[in-house]
């Protein structure tokens, strides 16, 4: 199930001996990408495509969205709040002063055109933009409108997408033959002596050949010691890409475009298991410019604002989660990246809970709803710990919803 949250008590002690790694587990496999929860999701496309426009109705600003090139110079950066109804119970039932909600960092960068990676239009400084994100809205115009004009005079967005992304593959490739000449003499001097200098030569020499053959890194397949390679140097073409379609209002209420069906087709060839979702710039305007007539602005034209779907699919494509932790001081969601355990989660809140790690006892948030209360949810025994987790896939004893009931699970379990 996408995003499981948890509620988490730490226990602590003073030290902590280290831990014996268990000879049978198995390396959690690596993704292509930073490390860490600070991360940010930039917008990519040719100019007047609706960049700036997504960019306002997202995060309810008002930078300039003009008919014209490079209305977008420098880059523009805002965090925006994502949506969880979860999020919004627990203040209700709560009632804390401080709610601390997730946030997802979106970067509205300048239009490319072809010849960016030779220095044409913004060039060299927008594809560094580009290289400080971690994850792309890929911004797809398939609205016609006299008003805006396009820069290649029509509107066709598989060609601007192709644009983009080839650009982006010849900056890489620039990048890798650099630093491939660099590295090559390090390994022609060491030789096998630098395991790791070897393998970061061969993976970059990999990853050139890929990029030359047309092919993006981000859809290639690697092992977890070339993913270590791969991410010392950030390539453009690794970082996951979420295609966003920017309709006219009349095409999104209708659910009807020409291109619809062509740009699914075009991403299911061309980057498969990539997400695809339709929306209007002109629609969230308006919501955007009457937020007190929104609700009934939908309801008469029987649709819905995507920009909530957006949010979290963005927040998903890099990598990232959270977990609540709940009282009557405070509500926050804590960011964490996906297959973060359970210390390095404790750690967010404090260093210390790291440090001093002993459990964690987690309930859900479909348990707090049903119980109303963490003592409530304790007295069910919803109230789960790493040992009675383990417990529980042991003796496995369900109760009719499905679900496994500890305290029919603790038999010959001694909690110290």
């Amino acid at each position: 199930q996408t995003f499981q949250y948890y509620f988490i008590q730490i226990n602590l002690r003073k030290e902590m001996p280290p831990k014996k790694k268990d000879v049978g587990e198995e390396q959690s496999p690596l993704f292509l990408g930073r490390f860490g929860t600070s991360l940010k999701i930039g917008i990519v496309g040719v100019p007047n495509v609706g960049k700036s426009t997504f960019f306002n109705c997202l995060c309810k600003q008002s930078i300039p969205a003009e008919n014209f090139p490079f209305c977008t110079i420098n880059p523009n950066e805002s965090r925006v709040e994502v949506p969880d109804a979860r999020f919004d119970w627990l203040c209700d039932q709560f009632k804390p002063p401080s709610k601390v909600p997730a946030f997802l960092s979106v970067v509205d960068i300048a239009g490319l055109v072809r010849g960016a990676s030779e220095g044409e239009g913004l060039g060299n400084a927008f594809l560094s933009h580009i290289s400080g994100c971690d994850a792309i809205f890929s911004m797809m115009r398939v609205f016609e409108d006299p008003d805006v004009t396009h820069i290649d005079g029509d509107v066709d967005p598989i060609r601007d997408t192709e644009t983009i992304f080839h650009e982006l593959r010849l900056k890489d490739i620039e990048y890798l033959k650099n630093n491939i000449e660099k590295l090559g003499k390090v390994v022609a001097r060491m030789g096998d002596k630098d395991k790791a200098a070897k393998n970061e030569f061969e993976t970059m020499q990999k990853a050139k050949q890929l990029l030359e053959e047309g092919k993006e890194v981000r859809k290639c397949t690697w092992s977890n010691k070339e993913i270590e390679a791969l991410n010392k140097h950030l390539l453009l073409t690794s970082k996951p890409v979420i295609y966003l379609i920017n309709m006219s209002e009349k095409d999104y209420v209708k659910k009807k475009n020409k291109w619809l069906l062509r740009i699914k087709q075009y991403i299911d060839e061309n980057d498969p298991g990539a997400t695809m979702i339709p929306f209007s710039g002109a629609l969230e305007t308006a919501l955007l410019d009457d937020p007190d007539n929104a609700k009934s602005y939908l309801e008469e034209r029987k649709t819905t604002s995507a920009l909530s779907k957006i949010i979290v699919t963005g927040f998903k494509a890099l990598g990232l989660q959270y977990f609540f932790t709940v009282g009557e001081d405070e509500v926050r969601a804590w960011t964490i990246q996906r297959h973060t355990k359970a210390p390095q989660a404790a750690g967010k809140i404090h260093s210390d809970m790291e440090r001093g790690f002993i459990k964690a006892e987690v309930y859900k948030y479909d348990d707090i709803v049903e119980h109303k209360s963490e003592a409530a949810v304790k007295a069910a025994g919803w109230l789960l710990n790493r040992k009675e987790i383990a417990a529980a896939v042991e003796y496995q004893r369900t109760i009719p919803d499905g679900r496994k009931k500890l305290r029919s699970v603790r038999r010959g379990y001694n909690p110290n």
